[in-house]
């Protein structure tokens, strides 16, 4: 193996910038940003990322021993993983006492498209932490944005083509997202474990149609429609992921699990299950973070057990708004998820608006959608008129898949389930996607 760390920086950009264009050809450079100018434009991280490990909550019935809960959990947590932090605004200091503080879901966040008017190009840096229950594995880590086109080796983050960052070590990705949708990224070191370990998380792109309240009022559009008919008022983020129990607890015992007897025990959403998915939000916000003076996530208020697991799937809505569901899938089983009473339009498929070739609208109404791993689908739900007599109409938002809409549970649902709740009025505008607005 060629050993790189003999490059300069500036060189290394270069050698890659020439792979990409004996690879990719004249007609790429127009659409990829080629690494030497990046570097000649690189500016403060728009986003901090920390790769390292930590614990999460999970309901400790069903029992499945010796597997979950692991014994080794401090109290109230329940399962290892491996996962990101937002260390954006933190000091050095900060940053290095966020080791073994890793949270599931990884931090939601989002972009605007690239404007070739305007061009301005989004940064994420990515610090290993290291893991502290492991620190016989040293993993490098990286940041790959799944689905992201015309990304060059060098910012895509497979690891054989791209750069990986070791332990104690950053890199900043720098991306132009041309393509509005919704996105997953993961570590794509060692993949089937990180990811499944739970580095992993939703991003998506605002398209450059937004802020145009000509074609709906709010301005806010999943696609660049031309017509109004990917706007919405709300949007929600319905991230899908999976726990084997024995998988975590052999990371967290020094075992070597094997994949090949993969078993999700628990199916999460937003990285929890239900009925923990409606319970209130942590700071999800990326680019506005609160934490405590250390630098750590504050728990949800009353729930101490969810404190790294911030993204509540909770929808609170008015009559006849639009709410845009992102759904992004990085199991590693299909989901069908479910809308009791109401009908999902289906307005995107993997970033991809529902046109025909000939810009024919191929979107369609469904109450269930089938949720492939590695997939994702933007979906619209228009609030019907509020029916009471109680304080909101409930429906329930459900993975069809029963064994993992209540990861055998007692007394019913346990898994990848919410609810969406439509008031008579009253529900505030959104601050930040996932805010409930009451």
């Amino acid at each position: 193996m060629t050993d790189t760390t003999a490059l300069s920086r500036r060189q290394f950009l270069h050698v890659a910038g020439i792979t990409v264009a004996v690879v990719g050809g004249a007609a790429w450079t127009g659409r990829t940003l080629m690494p030497e100018i990046a570097a000649a434009a690189e500016g403060d991280a728009d986003l901090f990322l920390g790769g390292t490990d930590g614990w999460i909550y999970l309901p400790p019935t069903p029992a499945i021993p010796p597997f979950h809960p692991d014994v080794l959990a401090p109290g109230p947590f329940t399962t290892y993983i491996f996962g990101f932090r937002n260390l954006t605004g933190l000091s050095d200091a900060q940053r290095s006492a966020q080791k073994n503080k890793a949270q599931h879901s990884a931090p939601l966040f989002w972009t605007k498209q690239y404007d070739p008017a305007h061009p301005v190009d989004f940064r994420v840096k990515l610090t290993n932490l290291g893991l502290q229950l492991r620190p016989d594995l040293f993993d490098a880590h990286t940041l790959h944005w799944h689905g992201f086109r015309n990304v060059i080796p060098f910012f895509d983050g497979e690891p054989t083509g791209s750069v990986s960052v070791p332990a104690g070590r950053e890199f900043t990705y720098i991306y132009r997202p041309r393509d509005p949708g919704t996105y997953m990224y993961h570590c794509h070191v060692e993949d089937v474990e990180h990811v499944h370990m739970g580095m992993t998380g939703l991003v998506f792109v605002r398209p450059l149609q937004d802020g145009n309240t000509s074609f709906y009022p709010s301005g806010k559009y999943l696609y660049n429609d031309g017509d109004g008919s990917t706007g919405y008022d709300r949007e929600f983020a319905m991230f899908l992921s999976e726990v084997w129990a024995e998988a975590h607890w052999a990371d967290a015992h020094i075992q070597l699990p094997e994949w090949s007897d993969y078993r999700a025990d628990f199916a999460l959403l937003n990285g929890r299950v239900y009925p923990d998915t409606i319970a209130p939000n942590g700071s999800i916000d990326p680019f506005h973070p609160v934490r405590d003076p250390g630098g750590d996530l504050i728990a949800p208020p009353g729930f101490p057990q969810l404190r790294y697991q911030p993204h509540s799937s909770l929808v609170n809505c008015n009559p006849g708004e639009k709410v845009a569901l992102r759904f992004s899938n990085l199991g590693f089983r299909e989901a069908a998820m479910t809308l009791t009473g109401l009908r999902m339009r289906v307005v995107g498929r993997d970033a991809t608006p529902m046109l025909g070739r000939d810009g024919t609208n191929t979107s369609y109404e469904t109450d269930t959608i089938n949720v492939g791993p590695g997939e994702s689908y933007d979906v619209i739900v228009t609030a019907p008129p509020y029916q009471g007599p109680g304080a909101y109409d409930t429906y329930l938002l459900y993975n069809r898949a029963y064994a993992r809409s209540d990861n055998r549970a007692p007394g019913g649902f346990g898994g990848q389930a919410t609810e969406i709740r439509v008031y008579p009025g009253g529900v505030a505008p959104q601050a930040y996607p996932n805010d409930w607005g009451v």
